[in-house]
């Protein structure tokens, strides 16, 4: 883990100490995952002297936004390079159509496209600014944009969320398994045929519905752009709340069982063991084949090193 978060140094090529830097898209939502991202980023950021001078998320972003040339525009990293996430993809499209003349950072993302087309779409867009990185955190991503993106600097580098190691509370685990595993749009049909034993959460029951009225409220304040700079540092604070809230859950759990890739990335931050199932489309053993294997706490559904942990840790069945 020391390792992974040391790797996350080489951005400093792109954004170098003291740059100063607009930072867009960072998530105003109820994704922890995408929290961590952002608390990774932010991290990194203040640890290189990074200097944010403004940020914007996809829900108060605008075409007026004026960058001075001089900043650096960093996007937020994650899993929403693609066509399944609209919002995200337009707006990141919309940056670097409209900035040709800013350097533009892309954050560590997994990149995928259902249909070519769109990816070819984008490729054609991303291909017309001279001053284009685009960081990737899975060989699969890492290759389809050194195809695509024939302009780009392309790197390959871990999720921000490393940025955090190592996580530590005072919390000791008194019940023996959590299992965090997905239900929207990405959940595996195979996670199906796991015999569930024990609690289970997501990143949609992990927040009580009070949590998410006041992300919901956050969101929508923001769209009408009215005390905007109030808003994001309450949402900072706010989104601080939300990621301990997390952290407090995972500690009370000898081991996490998981399909949420930052289920598995959160439980190696805290050195707890966990055993990871993928995705619908292979972005959880991607980044565990890549990154996370050699963690030793850290396990994959299928794999000799996950099925032994199953076998001798608790009684129940995976196919994947």
């Amino acid at each position: 883990m020391d390792e992974l978060k040391q790797r996350l140094s080489q951005l400093l090529e792109a954004i170098p100490p003291k740059s100063k830097i607009f930072y867009l898209d960072y998530p105003v939502y109820s994704n922890g995952g995408d929290l961590l991202i952002m608390k990774g980023a932010l991290a990194f950021f203040k640890s290189n002297d990074i200097q944010v001078t403004d940020s914007y998320s996809v829900h108060d972003f605008h075409e007026d936004v004026r960058i001075p040339e001089d900043h650096i525009i960093v996007m937020s990293g994650g899993g929403n390079f693609g066509d399944l996430y609209d919002s995200h993809q337009r707006l990141r499209e919309l940056v670097v159509q409209k900035y040709p003349r800013n350097k533009i950072v892309i954050l560590p993302q997994t990149i995928f496209y259902k249909d070519v087309a769109n990816l070819q779409k984008t490729a054609e867009l991303f291909n017309r600014h001279s001053n284009l990185y685009v960081y990737t955190r899975d060989e699969s991503s890492y290759k389809l944009a050194t195809t695509y993106f024939t302009r780009a600097h392309v790197g390959l580098l871990p999720d921000m969320a490393h940025q955090l190691w190592k996580i530590q509370t005072p919390i000791t685990a008194k019940k023996a398994k959590l299992n965090f595993l997905r239900t929207d749009i990405e959940t595996n049909a195979e996670q199906s045929d796991i015999v569930v034993q024990g609690d289970t959460v997501d990143w949609a029951s992990l927040y009580n519905r009070y949590e998410k009225k006041m992300i919901f409220l956050m969101a929508n304040a923001l769209r009408k752009r009215r005390a905007r700079k109030l808003l994001q540092f309450a949402w900072n604070v706010y989104s601080d709340y939300l990621v301990r809230k997390a952290v407090r859950l995972f500690a009370q759990y000898e081991m996490i069982h998981t399909s949420r890739l930052h289920g598995h990335i959160l439980s190696c931050l805290m050195a707890k063991s966990n055993i990871l199932i993928d995705n619908s489309y292979g972005k959880n053993s991607g980044y565990y084949q890549l990154w996370t294997h050699e963690v030793n706490t850290a396990n994959m559904a299928g794999s000799a090193k996950g099925n032994m942990s199953l076998d001798h840790g608790y009684k129940e069945t995976v196919t994947v």
